[in-house]
């Protein structure tokens, strides 16, 4: 599919009906999505490029992400892609800049580009020059990676308040080791997007990098509005360093909770079996079979009995109670 961008009186006005045999000559930014091989030559065609392939897209070497061809440059960020699942995942998109026109190449739909095309068709962001017209975009890019790690700083902070509340003194805020375990779960979702996000910022930082020195001399403004968008790319890796430290230090957290769940049964069990040995004890002595036992025709023999079982079982719960161990 191709999204041909052309500025308009009042804004950028989208064509998405090529016949693939003409290029609109106000043309200025050409949006790939997933591109079928006739778009593809078309494209290639009209422009006199070559247009990155999904296999080029998705190497990992600068080589292959930042490069000059002729007059156009090159470059390939991952950008974050929301899922309907409330997953995340990262994509390769490739931005091919030339004095006349933006290209971009992308096989998902982020939702930044759709926030973007609309807020194209309401304003006059897209002019003539692409240069500004893959500013406005980058911008709009590192604003949704900053908002991504923002709501992943909001729902770690309720993990945490999860994670620590049954340190509260009432043992009622205890948490069951069925809820530790979702919490697990909650931490790894976070880790994920973390870690996709970190490798965006990591990716946008270079593509950036590279323009600030790619870009035509004449091109000031353009590389005062990157070297600002750098500025907020290196914050913003910072602010995902600093998530991820997060995310282990309550990982640890709780799977040592988990741990003292799981060692305070295994000590329920221990308890259970001190309390009741010595009534078992006290049971074995008096149902031997001997004709002759101390208590055997006592009157009150039946009720000492009960008692001193009852009694060998409470005493000792109530000395570890007070000795804290329980």
């Amino acid at each position: 599919m191709l999204r041909i961008y052309s500025p308009g009186a009042t804004g950028a006005l989208c064509n998405t009906d090529s016949d693939l045999t003409t290029l609109p000559a106000d043309a200025v930014w050409i949006d790939m999505i997933s591109p079928t091989p006739e778009e593809e030559a078309f494209v290639e065609r009209a422009l006199g490029l070559q247009v990155p392939t999904r296999d080029e897209m998705v190497e990992i070497e600068p080589s292959s992400r930042l490069y000059r061809e002729d007059d156009a440059i090159y470059v390939t960020a991952n950008v974050l892609v929301s899922l309907e699942n409330q997953e995340m995942m990262s994509t390769a998109v490739s931005f091919v800049l030339t004095k006349t026109h933006l290209v971009t190449v992308r096989y998902a739909s982020p939702r930044v580009f759709e926030v973007f095309k609309a807020n194209l068709e309401r304003s006059k962001m897209l002019t003539a020059d692409p240069c500004n017209a893959l500013m406005q975009l980058l911008d709009a890019i590192v604003d949704r990676l900053a908002d991504v790690l923002e709501h992943v700083g909001g729902n770690m902070d309720n993990i945490s308040g999860s994670t620590f509340r049954r340190a509260r003194l009432e043992r009622q805020n205890r948490i069951s080791t069925v809820a530790l375990q979702a919490l697990l779960g909650r931490i790894g979702h976070a880790q994920d997007v973390v870690s996709k996000a970190r490798d965006s910022a990591l990716t946008l930082a270079r593509v950036i990098g590279y323009l600030i020195f790619a870009l035509p001399k004449g091109s000031n403004g353009g590389r005062e509005h990157l070297k600002s968008l750098s500025r907020d790319v290196a914050g913003l890796t910072d602010h995902a360093n600093y998530l991820g430290n997060n995310v282990t230090f309550l990982l640890d957290a709780v799977l040592g909770l988990i741990n003292l769940e799981q060692a305070n049964i295994a000590k329920i069990f221990s308890v259970a079996a001190l309390v009741f040995l010595p009534p078992t004890l006290i049971a074995g002595v008096y149902g031997m079979n001997f004709d002759y036992l101390p208590e055997l025709k006592w009157h009150y023999g039946y009720i000492f009995a009960l008692g001193s079982m009852l009694a060998s079982a409470v005493l000792p719960y109530v000395f570890f109670r007070m000795k804290g161990w329980l």
